[in-house]
């Protein structure tokens, strides 16, 4: 096979929690640029759906599904009607996050929530999908990190912002996330299917300039990502660009985590 053929998805298809957001719409758009079909799915159906129909208008394969993370029920409704429609799922991007916790004085009830979504509800869609693609024989599941599971709060950064980016519970479950990919990816390896996580760092949403500034002097390449910098890893991870790496963490960050 030609290396450019490998990172082909052509008849493969996608699943991607939480498809709308600021990561969520360059992955769904990228799969579904590299030939899948491609399933986005969360709560909020009305922004996928008005999302998804934009890339079908292109000539994209997308179609929007309903989702609650914190709904065992929910998980395997969207993985059984998904496998009933098309017969198969080959990748499953865990692009969601519930993040209800603001400070670290929170209510605990706000911990408990995010936990229910982002560590219980992750393990559940993980193993629901993956052990479809292990009776297939193949497939590949790509969780979408972040460098704040693997360093701690820079307190720098939001000097002079009216916001803080110190939030218990992301911290939490992106390093947790870590490594229930190491343990997925020793579970589902035997049985052909690859576990990785993608670790992005900030990502540009018209953040506050000081912040900007500092965030930008902490990379090597002296700007935060943009809305396209995701998608030619998560293609990589998910084709068979990527057949002999797994439970890998593929950092996306210009360089942050290495200064």
């Amino acid at each position: 096979m030609n290396v450019l053929e490998s990172f082909a998805l052509d008849g493969r298809v996608a699943v991607v929690t939480g498809g709308a957001g600021l990561y969520g719409r360059q992955i769904v758009e990228a799969l579904a640029e590299a030939g899948a079909q491609v399933f986005t799915a969360s709560r909020g159906l009305a922004a996928l759906e008005e999302f998804a129909s934009e890339l079908r208008d292109r000539g994209l394969q997308v179609e929007a599904r309903q989702l609650d993370l914190a709904s065992e029920e929910s998980i395997l409704a969207l993985r059984d009607g998904i496998v009933a429609q098309e017969g198969r799922v080959d990748i499953l991007v865990n692009n969601a996050v519930l993040r209800p916790m603001l400070s670290h004085d929170a209510p605990k009830e706000q911990w408990e929530q995010s936990m229910q979504v982002n560590a219980t509800g992750l393990f559940l869609i993980s193993r629901a999908f993956g052990q479809v693609m292990a009776e297939a024989g193949r497939g590949s599941i790509v969780n979408i990190g972040s460098i704040q599971g693997m360093i701690g709060p820079d307190d720098w950064l939001y000097e002079e912002v009216s916001w803080s980016g110190f939030i218990p519970d992301y911290f939490f479950h992106k390093g947790g996330m870590l490594n229930l990919t190491r343990y997925m990816a020793a579970v589902l390896g035997p049985k052909g299917v690859r576990v990785n996580i993608l670790s992005p760092g900030g990502l540009f949403s018209n953040q506050d300039e000081g912040f900007l500034s500092r965030y930008e002097r902490r990379t090597f390449l002296d700007r935060m990502a943009d809305g396209t910098d995701l998608k030619g890893a998560v293609v990589f991870l998910a084709s068979d660009a990527s057949a002999y790496v797994t439970g890998a963490n593929l950092v996306v960050d210009g360089g942050y985590t290495a200064k």
